[in-house]
């Protein structure tokens, strides 16, 4: 298999592979990648054209009146239609919305065209679901980060809470939403959520960001 230049890190929602996965492009003077934030883009966008998010049919036909741009800064991660949509997608319903389109192969092939584009001229560093599975199945790191369903729920709801969006979302509801999602995600037919055969799992139950960054950092001295 032709080796790609890329840092591909795994897992479930809340395990931290977001947070960790900037500080380790940003730390490397990597390009950071963020592939969740679009598919939480094109659910945001579909939620806006009032597609049928259970309709595949639907999502397809709608796909095409949806333009990303992807411009990987704190402030302006990531555009649609031309509109900076970096907050908004970190809204909870968009969550929910990007977890249930991303079962749909239309959506899926049309990103990951998108971000093997960007990851062409540069060592990235990406996060998702399927990365060291289906989109860069020949990275050469692959992590795959992992973390307890309270642990995960608790993150989320600090997360929402310090950016005065949390609203009446209590912690059990976030939580169950969480184990919805793990079932969702790991039990689609197409491209589920699952670590590589060669991925190395990182537990982040009990590590800081910078005992996770530092570990990932270390395994990449190898490997780039």
């Amino acid at each position: 298999m032709l080796e790609q230049n890329v840092i591909a890190i795994d897992g479930p929602s809340g395990s931290g592979k977001s947070t960790v996965a900037k500080i380790v492009a940003s730390n490397l003077g990597y390009l950071y990648i963020d592939t969740g934030s679009m598919f939480r883009a094109i659910g945001l966008g579909l939620l806006n054209l009032g597609a049928d998010l259970d309709s595949d049919v639907d999502v397809e036909s709608k796909l095409h009146n949806l333009r990303l741009e992807y411009r990987g800064e704190k402030d302006s991660l990531i555009l649609l239609n031309g509109d900076n949509v970096t907050n908004s997608i970190r809204e909870h319903h968009v969550s929910d919305a990007a977890s249930k389109i991303s079962q749909y192969s239309c959506v899926r092939e049309q990103l990951k065209i998108y971000q093997r584009a960007l990851a062409e001229k540069n060592i990235c560093v990406l996060e998702g679901r399927d990365i060291g599975t289906v989109v860069f199945p020949g990275a050469k790191l692959k992590i795959f980060l992992t973390a307890s369903n309270e642990i995960r729920a608790k993150r989320r709801h600090d997360d929402l809470l310090t950016r005065g969006a949390l609203g009446t979302l209590t912690l059990e509801k976030i939580q169950d939403d969480i184990i919805s999602r793990d079932t969702r995600d790991s039990n689609r037919d197409l491209a589920p959520l699952k670590a590589a055969e060669d991925a190395i799992l990182i537990n982040t139950d009990t590590l800081s960001i910078d005992e996770v960054v530092s570990k990932i950092s270390n395994l990449s001295k190898d490997k780039f």
